[in-house]
């Protein structure tokens, strides 16, 4: 049995193109669900996935991430005073949540690069990663049960080997992602050895409906891996070049990752979350149907 994973690498140092104008100041990871980050649903998923140590690869900028799992004690304060107690709690829970550390990546060198700047803190241990584009809520069924994040932990540690996240999507969509090729295999609840990944592939040669998704768990032999891999698409260094570099050794498996899923930097992804978790809200909820039906 290997060892366990108590650690994260999340990604932020991006400039967040997708969410212009508003990530010009803001980092789109602190993109509200109504009043909630989605760097805020990552940390419950990676709480529930028993992960203690939040890594941010940060770039200029970006403080406000660190500083919203920071305490709060002027706010705090301020909230007790005026009985507001229920909400001087929930922010003191944020600011108790997780340990955070930051590490800055100084050149835009890709996503690769990005979770290379994290080897020294990971040292030999296995670590997941998270992308800040894609949040489970906690209010699907599915998602309550095993959070995605926690199936390729247990998955990681049972077979000894890294792990990535995947979503069955149809073949038509394979242009917006990265596909794993599994030889022809079907992916169900047992993970399976991948062969090999394809960025971005037409629907006519895509090897498998199977499109990575932004979590990860990896031995660190990665990193090696990573130092070996030179710049790709753009300048900048693939991380799915080096998976493919653990998939020569048969180690790296897919994951079918299943139930409510969201991409925040797609702005229909997005608006269904907004909608979703509203409807959800007993103060919203009727008031926002009522209101969609007047249209």
């Amino acid at each position: 049995m290997s060892q366990s994973v108590k650690k994260v690498v999340i990604p932020v140092a991006g400039l967040g193109t997708r969410g212009l104008p508003f990530t010009k100041e803001v980092p789109k990871e602190l993109l509200p669900i109504i009043d909630t980050p989605t760097i805020h649903f990552i940390a419950e998923e990676v709480l529930a996935a028993g992960i203690e140590q939040v890594i941010f690869i940060t770039s200029k900028g970006k403080h406000a991430l660190e500083d919203y799992f920071d305490l709060s004690p002027n706010l705090e304060n301020w909230l007790r005073k005026r009985g507001k107690e229920a909400l001087a709690d929930k922010v003191r829970q944020i600011g108790t949540f997780c340990e955070v550390i930051s590490v800055r990546q100084k050149e835009p060198l890709g996503l690769g690069h990005a979770v290379y700047c994290a080897r020294n803190i990971i040292g030999q241990e296995k670590f997941a990663v998270c992308l800040g584009d894609e949040i489970f809520p906690p209010w699907d069924k599915i998602n309550q049960t095993q959070a995605p994040l926690r199936k390729l932990v247990d998955a990681a540690i049972e077979l000894d080997t890294s792990t990535v996240g995947v979503v069955e999507i149809p073949i038509a969509d394979s242009l917006s992602y990265g596909i794993l090729d599994l030889g022809g295999k079907s992916l169900g609840e047992n993970p399976a050895p991948v062969l090999r990944t394809v960025e971005k592939p037409k629907p006519e040669v895509a090897p498998s409906p199977y499109a990575i998704i932004g979590r990860y768990v990896f031995d660190s032999t990665l990193f090696d891996a990573l130092k070996e891999t030179k710049p790709g698409v753009g300048g900048e260094i693939q991380l799915t070049d080096a998976m493919d570099k653990l998939c020569a050794n048969r180690k790296l498996h897919g994951v079918l990752l299943k139930g409510c899923r969201y991409d925040i930097g797609n702005p229909m992804f997005y608006m269904k979350a907004q909608i979703d978790a509203a409807l959800r809200r007993p103060e919203l909820s009727q008031r926002l149907r009522d209101y969609m039906k007047s249209l």
